[in-house]
């Protein structure tokens, strides 16, 4: 691949696509790192609010440091994360990352506590909210306007999915027109905004995987989060797995849709992760999400093989160019 002065420099430096750590360079002029808090907020779709039993692939001790070991307070579980983080890594910049759950499923004055309680910190020089579209009103959307003009934010917006059959087999609650939805009212408050995919569900295709990049990339969003389907301990996926009604991807064939959805993203698109993490303890399958690097690993060496890059095949004018493709169907 022949690198030159008119690509962007991830490209100039030999990486195959934009990563976290040099955009936090650029951004914050060195190393940050995240800290997960759990602020023991809810989620709408296992409360009731609109639907019970969560995502069928959800268990929410698995994905959260928080509730696994029990520490309550915010103030608390920033103070831990910033001592563990700085032993690790030379750094004094955090990120304070509402991780498990529904970040904004709660009232206003709950919600606005617990985000000014974390970023008055000093060393706390972001904030990354997870939540759902359908968990976005427009009075969250305004405090985290307001949030956002005082110090670095970025909303992340779960989706998995374009496909609104496999949303439904997942039991996410909410459509794909629910989710452009909330990014269309989010971005007309100037907020940063970043989403999660899941690469090889069940019953997609390949030209599914495509078809979804291509949708959110027209959306304009900061940044992705890919992830593969693995399966956890006390969930209805595991119960699917089991009963052979689930089959996943093998590494190689993950680290291909990789490459297939990150081409069409972007060059701009700042790719979070590329592939899910769980510890022993918890997962069922594909063994190979316990090791830490096996996915990144599998998707350079794809990247490599296929002399590609992201946004290789990313065209800003997609949208317009496919009229006969429905945006939510």
């Amino acid at each position: 691949m022949n690198f030159d002065s008119g690509l962007p420099e991830w490209r100039r430096n030999g990486n195959r696509y934009y990563t976290l750590s040099p955009y936090f360079k650029k951004e914050f002029g060195g190393v940050v790192r995240k800290i997960s808090v759990d602020a023991h907020f809810s989620c709408p779709n296992i409360d009731g609010t609109v639907g019970r039993g969560g995502c069928i692939f959800c268990d929410a001790v698995s994905f959260s440091p928080g509730r696994r070991f029990g520490l309550e307070e915010i103030d608390a579980q920033i103070d831990d994360g910033i001592r563990q983080l700085q032993r690790r890594f030379q750094t004094d910049k955090f990120i304070a990352y509402f991780q498990p759950s529904t970040n904004t499923h709660a009232p206003l004055d709950t919600l606005e506590k617990a985000f000014r309680t974390a970023i008055r910190r000093p060393e706390i020089v972001g904030l990354t909210i997870g939540t759902r579209p359908d968990a976005l009103g427009d009075g969250v959307l305004d405090l985290l306007a307001d949030i956002a003009k005082e110090k670095w934010l970025s909303l992340e917006i779960g989706l998995q999915t374009s496909h609104d059959a496999t949303l439904r087999f997942l039991n996410r609650g909410h459509n794909y027109a629910c989710f452009v939805d909330a990014v269309e009212r989010a971005k007309l408050r100037n907020l940063r905004l970043g989403t999660h995919l899941i690469l090889g569900l069940p019953g997609e295709t390949r030209d599914d995987v495509v078809l979804t990049s291509r949708r959110v990339a027209a959306l304009g969003l900061h940044s992705v989060k890919l992830h593969h389907l693995y399966v956890v301990k006390n969930t209805k996926l595991a119960r699917l797995y089991a009963e052979g009604k689930v089959k996943l991807p093998t590494l190689e064939e993950y680290a291909d849709l990789v490459v297939d959805a990150l081409e069409r993203f972007s060059p701009e698109t700042v790719v979070e992760r590329v592939a899910g993490e769980a510890t022993e303890e918890f997962l069922v399958a594909p063994e190979w999400t316990a090791f830490k690097h096996a996915g990144r690993n599998a998707v350079d060496v794809a990247f490599r093989r296929r002399n590609s890059w992201q946004g290789k095949e990313y065209d800003p004018n997609w949208r317009e160019k496919t009229p006969q493709i429905p945006l939510y169907k």
